[in-house]
């Protein structure tokens, strides 16, 4: 999935706590937003594997969020967001395709590492690429509980990823023709 999708699933899991608490819903935005792009920092490392916990990452989101329930500040519920949209970031690349440049190709049958099995977890392919059209309608789904809830910066911030999203879906399969052979 596109990385817009994984930070806006991340910003759709805390807004309802945003709402509730909107003294919080900074911490909360800023969190899910580093936490569903974190991930990805994997890219110039082993893709879907260095940053990706999608078994182990429970171990993290869970006393993180119990941290947050107890001890309620900025800092905490930050923290939350950041682990579960972390978590919700990788355990969502299994529902997609391979992390291979062209998986619409369906060369490889890996799409996210499980470090506590110690082996790739097949792709499911209900999203069948990242930038396909059915990522960029689940993207703007998710975007909506955020622009409900976030104003003003976060807002701008989802919006202007909404429309990056539709315009990267509408190009995607274009884009690997200009790729570098040493990058596919």
């Amino acid at each position: 999935m596109m990385v817009t999708t994984h930070v806006f699933a991340g910003l759709a899991v805390v807004a309802p706590v945003a709402y509730l608490l909107p003294e919080l819903a900074t911490p909360l935005a800023v969190g899910a937003v580093l936490g569903g792009l974190a991930p990805d920092f994997d890219l110039v490392f082993a893709h879907r594997r260095t940053f990706h916990f999608p078994v182990a990452g429970a171990a993290v989101a869970a006393p993180a969020v119990g941290l947050a329930v107890v001890v309620p500040s900025s800092a905490t519920v930050a923290l939350a967001a950041f682990a579960v949209a972390a978590w919700l970031h990788a355990v969502s690349d299994a529902v997609g395709s391979g992390p291979e440049m062209d998986p619409w190709n369906h060369r490889h049958e890996r799409a996210v590492y499980d470090h506590v099995r110690g082996r790739w977890i097949r792709p499911r392919r209900w999203i069948r690429y990242d930038g396909a059209p059915e990522d960029a309608a689940l993207a703007t789904a998710l975007a909506v509980p955020a622009l409900l809830v976030f104003g003003g910066p976060i807002a701008v911030v989802v919006l202007v990823g909404v429309a990056l999203s539709i315009v990267y879906a509408a190009l995607r399969r274009r884009l690997v023709a200009w790729l570098p052979d040493w990058l596919e």
